[in-house]
């Protein structure tokens, strides 16, 4: 009896496996998907950071050209340093950026 129970025990395991090889996969590909549709801090042009909720021609120059003076941003939060962008701005604009 035990032996049967080890033998069913395993089919289930090994009928289960591609199943949640699959689920796994789908996650890793939204989560894939959620990062490429936010604008990257990092590369994105003038006309892309226009794009931002809050964000119009002289805030996103701004942004380039903290960035070309700084370098690359290390987090979203030290948009907080470009003129224009204070608190409420930054939480608008938050989910749509990303720092690669």
């Amino acid at each position: 009896m035990k032996a049967l129970k080890a033998v069913v025990m395993s089919l289930l395991l090994a009928l289960s496996l591609p199943a949640l090889a699959v689920e796994m996969e789908a996650v890793k590909d939204a989560a894939k998907t959620q990062v490429e549709n936010r604008i990257d801090l990092n590369t994105a042009d003038v006309t892309q950071l226009q794009e931002l909720k809050g964000v119009g021609p002289k805030t996103a120059e701004a942004i380039v050209q903290w960035r070309d003076s700084q370098g690359p941003f290390t987090s979203v939060d030290q948009l907080l340093a470009i003129k224009g962008i204070g608190e409420k701005t930054l939480a608008k604009m938050r989910d749509s950026l990303v720092v690669q």
